[in-house]
Formats: structure tokens, C-alpha cells, sequence
């Protein structure tokens, strides 16, 4: 089992970055895939970024602004996001995978506006 902790969401105008951050404990960091979901109030929760062995994949949306990377020694996953737009306004989800079974985090709070 892993425990997810993220932290680093707020407030930003249009244009402008914030780096999230999602630190793991409970188990082996290294033998999960990780990833950050995104959920805006009506909509279904989306995957944003994901690492898989050594693949990184983005949704369209977001391919070109945001980078998600992995420090094991730190147990931590980071999304630094740039260009931010109103439409990532959402609550933004830390996902940890290993053998089909999801873990998630509490989620941190994303608001892009003027």
C-alpha cells in the first residue's frame, strides 16, 4: 500500500505557473507508475500526465505546458505546469498504480483566474 500526500495548488492568473507536488509513503515508490488526474466541477476526472517505466505521456491540453517528473529518493512525483489557462481550473489528483489497483491522494486546488 502507498499514501499520497499533494500540495502546491492555488491561486494564478492566466500565463502564469505553479508546481504541484505529491509525496508517497507506506510503500516502495519505484514499483508504481504514477500519475496526475484532474476533475472541474461536472466534468469526469481526466489523466493529465503519467509516468510508466520511463514513458511520459500528457493529455493533448496540456502537452507543451506541463512536465511531470519523479525524484524515487524523495518519494516525490512533481507537476510543474506553466502557460496556466482557465481551463485548468480543477482539483488536481496524485494517482499511484501497481498490479491494476489505484491509490490516490486527497487533492489540491487549481484555480486559474483574473
Amino acid at each position: 500500500q502507498v499514501k499520497l500526500v499533494e500540495s502546491g495548488g492555488g491561486l494564478v492568473q492566466p500565463g502564469g505557473s505553479l508546481r504541484l507536488s505529491c509525496a508517497a509513503s507506506g510503500s516502495i515508490f519505484r514499483f508504481y507508475d504514477m500519475g496526475w488526474y484532474r476533475q472541474a466541477p461536472g466534468e469526469q476526472r481526466e489523466l493529465v500526465a503519467g509516468i510508466t517505466g520511463g514513458m511520459r505521456n500528457y493529455a493533448d491540453s496540456v502537452k507543451g505546458r506541463f512536465t511531470i517528473s519523479r525524484d524515487n529518493g524523495k518519494n516525490t512525483v512533481y507537476l510543474q505546469m506553466n502557460s496556466l489557462r482557465p481551463e485548468d481550473t480543477a482539483v488536481y489528483y496524485c494517482n499511484a498504480r501497481r498490479s491494476d489497483i489505484d491509490y490516490w491522494g486527497q487533492g489540491t486546488q487549481v484555480t486559474v483566474s483574473s
